[in-house]
């Protein structure tokens, strides 16, 4: 099982665009420097047909050294969720989307 990269995704739009090679990176870092500010801000962010990014807080609660058994706090802290979109789901799925392709 291969592992998409950062390079990897560069290359596909080299090939794909037909930007140069350095192009295509500028403009990989650019998106990623751009969905990961926004999403530092505490906004979602929407890729219609593939999925929405959302940043979750969570509380503080009780968790459990599953090693000793000590109860340790776990302090609040906001986290990074993914949602696919039903596109993306029928795609990895090999179906067609029960909403005909719309998000």
């Amino acid at each position: 099982m291969d592992t998409l990269t950062r390079s990897g995704l560069a290359e596909a739009i080299y090939a794909e665009v037909g930007l140069s090679r350095n192009e295509s990176a500028a403009l990989l870092e650019a998106v990623l420097e751009r969905v990961s500010s926004v999403l530092e801000t505490g906004e979602s962010v929407k890729i219609s047909g593939f999925g929405t990014f959302l940043i979750r807080q969570k509380g503080q609660r009780i968790g459990r050294n599953p090693k000793t058994g000590v109860e340790v706090p776990i302090l609040p802290r906001r986290v990074l969720t993914f949602r696919p979109s039903q596109v993306l789901k029928a795609r990895i799925n090999g179906t067609t989307p029960a909403n005909g392709g719309k998000e």
